[in-house]
């Protein structure tokens, strides 16, 4: 059995004007007390409880509070802060009702102070049914939940935690290596050999990758001019619904990853080690854009954790050379044209192959050589992908605090 970490996603059912008003009223007092916690610079717990005792929330506002506040002056060293933060509640605080019976079968209590609470209806993600089911049958462990409103609705980000089957009862050897590259010719690639060693099947998400590569260009370009007329604010509106957009292109390209694997016998699917590449390793120019500026880090999170679902296992190997070496030879080659792997041995008979799906094969061969390091037995939370938002391309843990140290915490 292997522990997974996932963040579910509820969007609150037309709340009425009263409720709407509670949930504003909490989203201030909140934000005040988050802000006030700390332009005191509070550094532990007790310093930020003497802080937000006093205001109008629930316990479990201010219990999260005063855990948070000290992770942005001293984890994270953050500089200042955005208005728009998520109301956290620790873990005690939201309660998950099921009724079937009803057109709506989902009901949430969210905390507005000590003495009143909020129940609303709920709407889930529809592939997120079954982690629901969990935590209200006791299968799965709530964590901590997050309270925010998005285009003029609200939603709730629930962290919860469960076991699935890892799928581990394959050994190794018997195991079918799939190539996992992420790119940019290719938002992501998969290949894995057949039974006579040759590659086979490679599947391109090159359209994906092009959309994507398109929103972030109208982002750089549009929030750049807005700012220059001083519309900050439009600016950060903007570029919100522009990395959801993005988003949605991850979550549905990683979900096509895991079913192309699941009619793969026995698969493993094999991704870049990122701990090679967060060691300060040049990889040089063509990676190293790949990393900083790409969802490098979210597209694997979401790979793992959907893999892991489907019993999956995952594993990672060192990138380096993976997209420039030959699959079939091993001889160091060149890439002409994004799209295309030149190898350099005459006496291969590559000559030109695509260089994706090159990448795809050299990173499951890595697999078959042991070099792979299992990723199936991390409690991984996806909490780089759980927040309302991307406020910028954040493609790992490094990048995302320091654009949080430098941007303020707007991520949740």
């Amino acid at each position: 059995m292997t522990e997974l970490t996932k963040t579910l996603e509820l969007k609150l059912v037309a709340p009425n004007a009263h409720k709407r008003k509670k949930l504003c009223e909490t989203r201030e007092a909140y934000q005040q007390a988050l802000h006030d916690a700390f332009d005191a610079r509070c550094t532990t717990q007790t310093e930020a409880n003497d802080v937000v005792v006093d205001y109008d929330l629930s316990g479990y506002a201010k219990n999260a509070l005063k855990k948070y506040v000290p992770q942005l002056t001293t984890t994270y060293n953050a500089g200042e802060l955005h208005d728009d933060h998520p109301v956290r509640f620790t873990n005690e605080g939201l309660r998950i009702d099921h009724k079937p019976e009803n057109a709506i079968e989902w009901y949430v209590k969210i905390p507005h102070h000590e003495d009143y609470h909020l129940w609303m209806p709920a709407q889930p993600n529809p592939e997120q049914r079954d982690w629901l089911e969990a935590l209200n049958a006791g299968d799965a462990e709530m964590g901590e939940s997050r309270l925010f409103e998005r285009d003029g609705a609200w939603f709730l980000h629930v962290t919860a935690t469960r076991d699935v089957e890892d799928g581990s009862e394959v050994s190794t050897k018997d195991r079918t290596p799939i190539g996992v590259d992420i790119g940019e010719a290719s938002l992501v690639t998969v290949c894995h050999r057949d039974d006579h060693g040759c590659p086979t099947a490679p599947e391109l998400w090159a359209d994906e990758g092009k959309t994507v590569r398109q929103l972030r260009k109208t982002y750089f370009t549009a929030t750049r001019r807005l700012q220059t007329r001083g519309s900050e604010r439009i600016a950060e509106s903007f570029g919100d619904n522009i990395w959801n957009q993005i988003d949605d292109v991850f979550h549905r390209v990683t979900r096509e990853v895991v079913e192309y694997a699941e009619s793969v016998e026995s698969p493993v699917l094999v991704l870049e080690d990122l701990t090679y590449i967060r060691e300060s390793m040049d990889y040089g120019e063509y990676l190293n854009r790949r990393l900083h500026g790409w969802g490098f880090a979210k597209l694997h999170a979401q790979i793992r954790y959907k893999a892991v679902e489907k019993g999956i296992p995952v594993e990672t190997v060192n990138p380096r050379n993976t997209s420039k070496e030959c699959h079939a030879c091993g001889e160091v080659g060149y890439r002409p044209r994004q799209a295309t792997f030149t190898c350099t041995n005459d006496a291969c008979w590559i000559g030109e192959y695509q260089a994706d799906v090159n990448g795809a094969v050299n990173i499951a061969d890595r697999y078959l050589s042991g070099e792979s390091r299992s990723r199936e037995h991390e409690n991984d939370d996806d909490s780089a992908e759980d927040g309302a938002r991307l406020t910028a391309p954040q493609d790992s843990h490094a990048d995302a605090e320091t654009q949080q140290g430098t941007r303020g915490m707007n991520a949740s």
